[in-house]
């Protein structure tokens, strides 16, 4: 679906390293792969237990997960919304991407520098914040001065523009990211048209010591507090324990490392969950001896939105869809026992697809 999260921080938080460990996270669930488009963009593979289970179950001659792309940012400098260090092209990377993966760093380390001299993550933050506010607010009035004019002689798509961009410049003005703002389903249109920066979905990493990696420490408290407004998860991530198992060979031993340290999972796995919630996608899979695949879909789609992800005819000859459950195909073990069960579903075109749904679909070109 070609859908990105691009990481972004402060210089020396651990972005690089996280991202560097992202591509090694294939061993951490299977043995999928990674592959680098460019050198700071990964197609990374989205942990998925289920498809696991349904390959033992059907014995496929290949799995294939889903994926999605993450996007190493270049590290953020006070200024950067007026050009300075790399400032225009880590704004521009960031607009190209959907959401945004925040590194903060929660760690005390003299040997680690930190770009203004202390650990002080909500400051971190706001460094960031303000620079993408900044340029948002650059891009907000210039459409302000597009539109007013219009607006004035009485045109009211112009005055419904008019509206909504005096309402993110007001919001933007106090200091608060534009994703706060309030949008009518009517007004989404001229929302995405902006391309704000600050209207993305963002997602917080906290980058703590090993001895924090469980229960976080003071900072990520901190963290929380300062965010707790903006309706934003905050993962927990040690990126150097996280480089510690990337150089372990197997997933037997990475296990171990894991259940040692106190962890159920792997960070760099829920931080690809966690983006994959973020971009509001789900699964669907199809299920038969030449393979089993997951598939990626936004949250709300069809069945023929989901058929299209798989060719376009499958979407434009749509005809049907049949669907199993995923608890029942794993309960029932075999597609037959689902269909003797009556448990398997014929929908159509209004169906909307749940996650994990398992699909057959029939279409006609």
């Amino acid at each position: 679906m070609g859908l990105k999260c691009g990481i972004v921080g402060l210089p020396n938080v651990g972005k690089s390293t996280l991202f560097n460990c992202l591509s090694n996270a294939k061993a951490q669930s299977a043995n999928f792969p990674f592959c680098t488009i460019e050198p700071n963009i990964g197609v990374i593979t989205v942990p998925d237990e289920r498809l696991n289970v349904l390959a033992g179950l059907v014995n496929p001659e290949r799995v294939l997960p889903t994926t999605i792309e993450i996007v190493d940012i270049a590290g953020l400098v006070k200024g950067a919304s007026k050009g300075e260090g790399l400032g225009n092209k880590f704004l521009a990377n960031i607009r190209e991407t959907d959401a945004i993966i925040h590194v903060v760093r929660c760690f005390d380390d003299g040997n680690v520098v930190h770009v203004d001299g202390s650990v002080n993550p909500v400051r971190d933050k706001e460094v960031i914040d303000i620079e993408l506010q900044l340029k948002d607010l650059e891009t907000v009035e210039t459409r302000i001065t597009k539109v007013n004019r219009a607006a004035s002689t009485g045109d009211k798509e112009a005055k419904r523009a008019l509206t909504l961009y005096q309402r993110i410049k007001d919001t933007l003005m106090t200091g608060v990211s534009a994703r706060a703002v309030e949008v009518e389903d009517a007004d989404l249109d001229l929302l995405d048209d902006l391309q704000l920066l600050t209207a993305k979905p963002i997602l917080y990493v906290c980058n703590v010591d090993e001895g924090s990696v469980v229960n976080g420490n003071e900072h990520v408290e901190k963290l929380r507090e300062a965010v707790k407004g903006e309706n934003a998860e905050v993962l927990v991530i040690g990126a150097a324990i996280e480089a510690d198992i990337a150089e372990l060979e197997s997933y037997d031993e990475r296990k171990e490392f894991l259940q040692d340290m106190g962890l159920e999972e792997a960070g760099v796995a829920k931080l690809i969950k966690a983006a994959y919630r973020l971009l509001q996608l789900q699964t669907y899979f199809t299920a038969g001896v030449k393979e089993v695949r997951a598939w990626t879909i936004h949250k709300g789609d069809t069945a023929p939105q989901a058929a299209g992800v798989i060719h376009s005819d499958f979407e434009k000859g749509f005809i049907r869809a049949e669907v199993m459950k995923y608890a029942d195909f794993t309960t029932m073990k075999s597609e037959q026992a689902v269909k003797e069960a009556g448990k398997l579903h014929v929908e159509g075109k209004e169906y909307v697809v749940a996650d994990g749904d398992i699909m057959h679909f029939r279409f006609n070109v």
